[in-house]
């Protein structure tokens, strides 16, 4: 099998063309033509992943999170962009990220269902006008939709804090409070919290959200549960896993990075 081959099977689930503008999906370093037997899943492309992709003899990373986001002039070892890179095509790995492609198409409907929320509908809609027609339906960043029955805001912190085996969550808002109607955006959610009072949300389940938008939220009728960015979204590596596995078939190894917070609380 070939990295086209590879590309390929994402791009039919998780389209490359609805990546933002801003985004930096696709193939970043490689072949389309190098042979792949073996693919590493990642959510970043850290040191740490790449060391254990060559120990494990991966041909192939891919991540959600691009290692590179902004334009290089150079790759050199004098910053830890270039090594990275440098040590990727050293060791004849290809490296794709498949950024919010994914975010649109794959994660948002995962998260979703770990929480068990019903009768979905799209939190921030993407134009998928250029998108090919076998795209059914709109979609776009995070979901929201309703759990039965309803339950308090604290038990409901507990219950996302299990359903991503976190070690904990924050929440702002009354412990109280009764959550039936749920807004849910992996990763940095600060920007959906209009969207998702515009939609009548209890709550927004998101990450890296910081104090004043928190209480300000509150303040507008909207409670939040800080997941954190990694919290979240480390289930890319697990669905997407399930998903190539079933397209690719036997003919590739799959491997997952260990999950892992990556900080400590002292």
């Amino acid at each position: 099998m070939k990295v086209k081959d590879v590309l390929k099977a994402i791009d039919d689930r998780s389209p490359f063309s609805a990546a933002l503008e801003w985004d930096n999906s696709g193939l970043l370093a490689g072949g389309m033509d190098w042979k792949v037997s073996r693919i590493l899943l990642a959510l970043d492309c850290t040191d740490y992943v790449i060391d254990y992709a060559i120990d494990n003899k991966a041909d192939l990373i891919i991540t959600h999170h691009p290692l590179i986001f902004s334009s290089i002039k150079r790759i050199t070892d004098d910053d830890f962009i270039g090594r990275r890179i440098i040590k990727l095509i050293s060791n004849g790995i290809s490296y794709i990220a498949m950024h919010t492609n994914y975010d649109s198409f794959g994660m948002a409907d995962a998260a979703a269902g770990r929480l068990g929320i019903k009768n979905t509908v799209v939190l921030d809609e993407i134009d998928t006008k250029a998108i090919s027609d076998r795209i059914d339906g709109s979609n776009g960043i995070g979901r929201v939709g309703t759990i039965e029955p309803s339950q308090s805001l604290e038990d409901f912190a507990r219950e996302v804090r299990d359903a991503f085996s976190l070690s904990h969550v924050r929440f702002f808002g009354d412990g109280a409070a009764r959550i039936n109607r749920v807004a849910i955006c992996p990763g940095s959610g600060k920007s959906e919290i209009k969207n998702a009072i515009k939609h009548g949300a209890d709550v927004l389940v998101t990450g890296d959200i910081d104090h004043h938008s928190g209480i300000d939220a509150v303040a507008c009728g909207l409670n939040i549960i800080d997941a954190g960015h990694h919290g979240i979204e480390h289930i890319f590596t697990e669905d997407e896993g399930e998903y190539l596995s079933g397209v690719l078939g036997g003919n590739i190894d799959i491997i997952k990075e260990p999950v892992r917070e990556p900080f400590t609380f002292v």
